[in-house]
């Protein structure tokens, strides 16, 4: 892989970003040592594919910084992004020799990677460990759920509110603060990116964040750092209630 970086242990897993949230945040002192035995760090740069779809995969990991997409290729040569990988995001599938999307970096990445095989085998003696991957695996079918209704039936500025929505929820978890009130995040996407993601013109990206500005619903500080005064109000717009849910 092109410019690909290899990275020391600098990290300890009790000291890590993510620790809270990652596939590891259930294991005891003794689970954490075993796997720093089979954990190294791999960091890309942005617009490097970091898995190609159908290659064979030697190792699974979590995000711990940066984000990534995740994109699906037709036989006749049409892309579609299918999902985006945020921070305490997993990467790969135990059991699974290779990856069915291509999965490039749209920021500079940061991953902390574990060997497939040693890891496999720790998952079939660790509990903490298979639960939890479990409880992501879940997670992860609950949001693609959701993101099938935001973009089969939301308008073009609901769609905007929601991704807003994802992005600053996960931003408070990852610094431990609570979704409400007013929040701060930067945009790790840009906006063709969006687009992209979301089914839309560039244009009518750009017309929608346009609209959140004018409305007080969000401000910005050059394209990517993020001031929502109210989340309730976004929650709002992206036609959620306060808990999440869609409004009745």
């Amino acid at each position: 892989m092109l410019n690909e970086k290899t990275m020391s242990h600098s990290v300890e897993c009790g000291d890590c970003p993510i620790r809270h949230r990652a596939v590891c945040a259930r294991c005891e002192t003794d689970e954490l040592e075993r796997l720093e035995e089979i954990k190294y760090y791999r960091s890309f740069e942005a617009g490097q594919t970091v898995i190609w779809s159908g290659d064979r995969m030697d190792f699974v990991g979590s995000v711990v910084s940066g984000i990534a997409t995740l994109t699906q290729t037709m036989e006749d040569g049409r892309t579609q992004m299918v999902g985006l990988l945020l921070p305490s995001d997993f990467v790969g599938r135990p059991g699974r020799n290779g990856s069915p999307y291509d999965v490039v970096a749209t920021t500079d990445l940061v991953m902390c990677c574990f060997r497939k095989k040693p890891f496999e085998a720790m998952m079939e003696r660790t509990p903490h460990i298979a639960h939890r991957l479990l409880e992501m695996t879940l997670d992860e079918l609950d949001a693609a759920r959701e993101w099938m209704l935001v973009l089969g039936r939301k308008t073009a500025r609901e769609k905007i509110a929601s991704l807003l929505t994802i992005l600053a929820r996960r931003d408070a978890t990852l610094n431990l603060r609570a979704p409400e009130g007013a929040m701060v995040f930067d945009l790790p996407l840009t906006r063709e990116a969006m687009a992209d993601y979301l089914g839309l013109t560039l244009e009518t990206v750009s017309r929608q964040i346009s609209a959140l500005k004018r409305d007080g619903v969000i401000s910005l500080q050059g394209k990517r750092h993020v001031t929502v005064p109210d989340f309730v109000r976004l929650l709002e717009e992206a036609g959620d209630d306060s808990d999440g849910g869609l409004l009745a």
